[in-house]
């Protein structure tokens, strides 16, 4: 079974961790896609604007147009579905109630991904929050039903998932959804991190690494310092070792590094790549070899200028 290994978004243009100047050229060419230019490296991508917005169906389709056809994309569900908090904070809204039309809008805004055979999987994200109980299990349980036509995965963060771990089990399993299994830094109310390949039984083994930033997870000057962050090539190691048993048990797996901060996630990305035993496709500028010596001797490069 293949393993794809990719980013959490592709488009970081502003503010310290940009990727402009690292990954992507700072002054740009003629007709220069950052997506077009992303996909010549990964085969895959975790679309983070799903978050924020939900795509219109055209803005899909162009995404279809601008990558391979083998390339897939993983779409995160907008917020309103999983974080009425921060969704209650936009301008003009008063009201947090989850309506079928929102259900039809978003499902209408993805299908064209979907309807290719190029939906790695839908990525319902909660937050810390969003804790184990009767009216979020039950509403957790609404929601995989509704979207029961597409590959699910499902983030949780707060330890009450774990610490009722069959019982998260079972209802996921119900619905097929992976329990996406995350590595970021541990609290007191962090869910407990399991990458065995036997916790659940979905067809899908989905994984995020947000980086291991403790000290500016909660407190920081900007959002992006919590993902500054780059991992070893040790720390990577088991991830690569779980993702074989995975796909040797016939599971699909795709991985996703979050550790967007000067373009970290990419060159960890690639060395996970490495690890697995992957080609590493595209030429890397010589600007992510000199910030990240361990891509050199497993990347290519362009040797050009950025």
């Amino acid at each position: 079974m293949a393993i794809r290994v990719g980013t959490s978004g592709w488009n970081y243009p502003n503010g310290p961790g940009t990727w402009n100047g690292v990954f992507y050229p700072a002054r740009r060419w003629h007709g220069f896609d950052e997506l077009a230019y992303y996909a010549e490296h990964f085969d895959t991508v975790e679309v983070n604007s799903t978050f924020y917005r939900i795509p219109s169906p055209d803005l899909s389709a162009r995404w279809l147009a601008r990558t391979p056809s083998s390339f897939e994309f993983s779409m995160k569900l907008y917020q309103k579905f999983t974080h009425p908090d921060m969704y209650l904070k936009r301008p003009g809204v008063s009201d947090w109630t989850v309506t079928p039309g929102d259900l039809d809008e978003f499902r209408a805004g993805i299908d064209p991904i979907a309807h290719a055979g190029r939906l790695a999987a839908l990525l319902l994200q909660f937050p810390s929050s969003f804790h184990a109980e009767g009216e979020t299990s039950g509403y957790l349980d609404w929601l995989l039903t509704a979207l029961s036509d597409y590959p699910l995965a499902v983030e949780l963060r707060h330890r009450s998932w774990s610490d009722a771990a069959a019982e998260t089990t079972r209802l996921l399993g119900a619905h097929r959804a992976a329990w996406v299994r995350i590595d970021e830094p541990q609290f007191g109310d962090s869910i407990a991190q399991d990458f065995s390949v036997d916790a659940d039984e979905a067809p899908l083994y989905y994984v995020r690494l947000h980086g291991r930033n403790a000290t500016n997870w909660w407190t920081h000057d900007d959002a992006d310092d919590r993902y500054d962050y780059l991992y070893q090539p040790q720390e990577l190691q088991p991830f690569a070792n779980a993702a074989r048993r995975a796909s040797d048990a016939g599971r699909r797996v795709v991985m996703y590094l979050n550790n967007h901060f000067s373009a970290k996630a990419v060159a960890n990305a690639a060395v996970l790549k490495h690890q697995l035993g992957d080609l590493i496709p595209g030429d890397y500028p010589r600007e992510m070899l000199d910030r990240y010596p361990d891509l050199s001797g497993i990347v290519a490069t362009s040797g050009l200028p950025l």
